[in-house]
C-alpha cells in the first residue's frame, strides 16, 4: 500500500471514531448545551462563505482575480434571482468556460 493510501485509510477511520464519539459519550438521553446547539446550527454557512472565497480568489499562496470570479458572480445573480440549483451550477461553469475562452 502506498502512503496517500494509507493516509486516506487513517482519515478514513478517524473520521468514523469522531462520528461515533459524540453518541456514545452524550447517550441517549442527554442532550448538548444550547450554547454549544447554536454554535453548530451557525458554523457551516460562514464555513462554506470561506471554502467558496478561497475557492474563488486563491492560487497557491497567492490572491488572483479571473473567470471564476466571473462564475461566482454569475451564480450569485442566479441565486438572487431565485432560480433552480442546476441551472445555477450550469450558468457560473458556462460563464467561467467563456470568460477562460476569451
Amino acid at each position: 500500500m502506498t502512503a496517500t493510501w494509507l493516509t486516506i485509510l487513517l482519515l478514513a477511520v478517524v473520521t468514523y471514531v469522531l462520528k461515533a464519539f459524540g453518541p456514545i459519550v452524550l447517550g441517549g438521553e442527554r442532550s448538548l448545551p444550547d450554547r454549544l446547539t447554536r454554535l453548530a446550527d451557525d458554523l457551516p454557512a460562514p464555513l462554506l462563505a470561506a471554502l467558496v472565497a478561497i475557492s474563488t480568489f486563491a492560487t497557491g499562496t497567492t490572491w488572483t482575480i479571473d473567470a471564476r470570479a466571473a462564475g461566482l458572480a454569475v451564480a450569485a445573480a442566479a441565486l438572487w434571482k431565485k432560480l433552480p440549483f442546476v441551472v445555477v451550477v450550469i450558468a457560473a461553469a458556462a460563464t467561467t468556460a467563456l470568460v477562460r475562452a476569451l
